[in-house]
């Protein structure tokens, strides 16, 4: 079958991907993609007139998406194109098949459903297993990738990056599900150290259950990331059970006052150093009540401070406690490339991923 995705947008703002991502993502799951995506003016009759014309003739299954307020404007086109009658947002029609999506809306269920129908359609059962992965090389993973593809030429695999986060997403017929535990060790031996989970799960949602399984408590110092490592552990419901205190110690007389760190450092060392995320770290569990720690300083741009570091440059730093003893701090250092978005995003990824790691090894 061949798929057609239209997406009807003010082409006047600058291309967002993120209009579509979504949509294309949720047929990938279902070993579906799209033979052709489409940008077309909202405000461009000719050009929409052609489009839907060509999905008509050319595609069997078309997701429109496009502002809720043009509902009404393309049901009235493509009704009596098709020779159909929308019910909801979906028509289908011995002319093919339409779903039409609104890109204002946060609801993708019938996106989802569209798909699982057209796999039902073609008699296709999938089954689905999940890696992910924190900052693996992509030509690692891409080698992997072609070695478990040719192992297994009926596999097909999702690969979806955001901010360093890696998706694996594994699809395979049903009748093969006895065989993908041998693929899955091949990823698993290849990106070990990289691996957080073998299920859908956020890395924020990784670090929660392991937190609530041990009974452990963590606190957030962070500078240049904002608050951003501890919000994305305060969305998950149920938070409170692990999550002791956050602090954003953006100013240096905050990390001396607030986390004990040496004038001495913040003058020889600077703010973005190993040194003061370590202390930062150390200082928040000495006087927090925790068992993990995490500090994060850095330059996320556009420019650098006043000292020659290089913009993206970032340390991150793991302090450790079980119910015995301090285990010390671990500070990490990364170059990371990208807009102020990019940076800040990814620091937070590595931060809740350092914070699992560190824990899921050394505590008990």
């Amino acid at each position: 079958m061949r798929n057609c995705l239209v997406v009807l947008k003010n082409k006047k703002l600058c291309p967002d991907t993120a209009e579509y991502t979504q949509c294309a993502r949720i047929f990938a799951s279902s070993c579906l993609y799209f033979d052709k995506i489409a940008l077309v003016a909202f405000d461009s009759s000719h050009d929409i007139t052609a489009q839907f014309r060509e999905c008509r003739s050319s595609f069997d299954n078309t997701v429109v998406l496009c502002p809720g307020s043009m509902e009404q404007t393309v049901k009235e086109y493509l009704q009596p194109l098709y020779g159909g009658t929308f019910n909801g947002g979906l028509m289908e029609t011995e002319n093919g098949c339409v779903l039409i999506h609104f890109t204002d809306s946060d609801d993708s269920s019938d996106i989802e459903n569209f798909a699982r129908r057209i796999d039902e359609k073609q008699d296709l059962h999938f089954g689905r297993s999940y890696i992910k992965a924190m900052g693996a090389p992509r030509d690692e993973i891409i080698k992997v990738v072609e070695e478990a593809k040719a192992a297994d030429p009926s596999l097909e695999i999702n690969v979806f990056e955001s901010y360093g986060d890696y998706k694996i997403e594994l699809i395979y017929p049903q009748y093969r599900e006895k065989l993908i535990s041998g693929v899955v060790h091949m990823f698993a031996t290849a990106l070990d150290k990289y691996i957080y989970a073998y299920t859908d799960v956020s890395i924020a949602g990784r670090l929660f259950e392991l937190l609530k399984l041990r009974k452990f408590k963590i606190s957030c110092a962070e500078s240049f990331t904002g608050g951003g490592v501890g919000q994305r552990i305060v969305e998950i419901p149920g938070a409170s059970e692990v999550y002791y205190e956050g602090l954003n110690t953006y100013s240096n007389e905050s990390k001396k006052e607030r986390l004990a760190v040496k004038d001495v450092t913040l003058k020889t060392d600077g703010a973005v150093s190993a040194e003061t995320a370590k202390q930062m770290a150390s200082g928040l569990m000495w006087r927090g009540r925790c068992n993990v720690a995490i500090s994060t300083t850095g330059i996320a741009g556009p420019t650098s401070d006043n000292s020659s570091k290089p913009v993206g440059l970032c340390y991150i730093g793991i302090a450790l406690k079980d119910s015995s003893s301090f285990k010390g701090t671990t500070v990490y250092s990364y170059n990371l490339k990208g807009d102020r978005k990019t940076i800040t995003e990814t620091a937070i990824n590595y931060a809740l991923f350092l914070a699992y790691k560190n824990a899921n090894d050394n505590l008990r």
